[in-house]
């Protein structure tokens, strides 16, 4: 059982995975630089676009360090205050990468876990994802799944996590249903914990453009209530990522 993450693997797994965007990043830099430098452009414009394009490229590693790295999220301790470590079944839905599975198993080490994968070859084909896979780890019996149907009984788990990966699901309508889904699955004492960083302004000066890969907690609220979700909690897992807690 792999549970043991590597110093840094955070930071360098999104280096690795985005690196297509860094490597265009430092083209177009070079390519801007080399133009106004020809043209002669004061050398204060040039320090401005230097300064704005390594902002851009370094804060979203940074943050993902301190995230991932340095926040204590893969530990669990910021759950395991909450909930109940000896409940019997827990579902783990990923969108083709997979790093908490095996966490999850040690941390609720009496509980059942089973695992599902909505990852879709057609739908899902950024390269950062595509990437991801090929380094995932797959927990034992993983079933691929359609966001459509979860193939569980109704109301016979207690806890269903979705860590980091609903946003894959660009629909709302589709996140609906799939949501409805969770719902179902769930017993009446269970709950689905969502962890997602959210567009807002934190993750704004975190990622620039690339927040708006991320969806507001507005767009959240509304899809957890269409999704008939009663009781909705929001707790902040630093300031760059939200913790959801829903139940009916």
């Amino acid at each position: 059982m792999v549970t043991d993450r590597k110093k840094f693997q955070g930071v360098l797994n999104i280096l690795n995975f985005n690196r297509h965007f860094y490597v265009i990043g430092l083209l177009v830099l070079a390519i801007i630089l080399t133009v106004l430098l020809v043209l002669k452009t004061p050398v204060i414009i040039l320090w401005i676009i230097i300064a704005a394009f390594t902002y851009g490229l370094l804060t979203p590693l940074l943050v993902s360090a301190y995230v991932y790295d340095f926040s204590g999220y893969y530990n669990f301790n910021w759950l395991k205050k909450e909930i109940d470590t000896n409940i019997k079944k827990i579902v783990n839905i990923n969108a083709g990468f997979d790093e908490t599975s095996f966490i999850l198993q040690k941390n609720f080490p009496t509980s059942e876990v089973k695992v599902f994968d909505f990852y879709n070859a057609e739908q899902h084909t950024e390269p950062a994802i595509v990437r991801a896979r090929k380094v995932s780890l797959v927990f034992p019996k993983t079933s691929t799944i359609k966001t459509t149907k979860i193939p569980l009984e109704e109301k016979s788990i207690d806890l269903l996590f979705l860590l980091s990966a609903a946003h894959e699901i660009r629909s709302l309508q589709e996140k609906v249903l799939f949501l409805k889904e969770c719902r179902r699955v769930c017993k009446p004492t269970g709950k689905v914990i969502i962890v997602e960083h959210l567009r807002d302004l934190p993750n704004f000066f975190a990622f620039s453009v690339g927040f708006t890969h991320f969806f507001s907690k507005k767009t959240w609220q509304k899809v957890f209530k269409n999704a008939g979700f009663t009781k909705i909690e929001e707790k902040k897992f630093t300031p760059f990522m939200s913790v959801f807690t829903c139940s009916s």
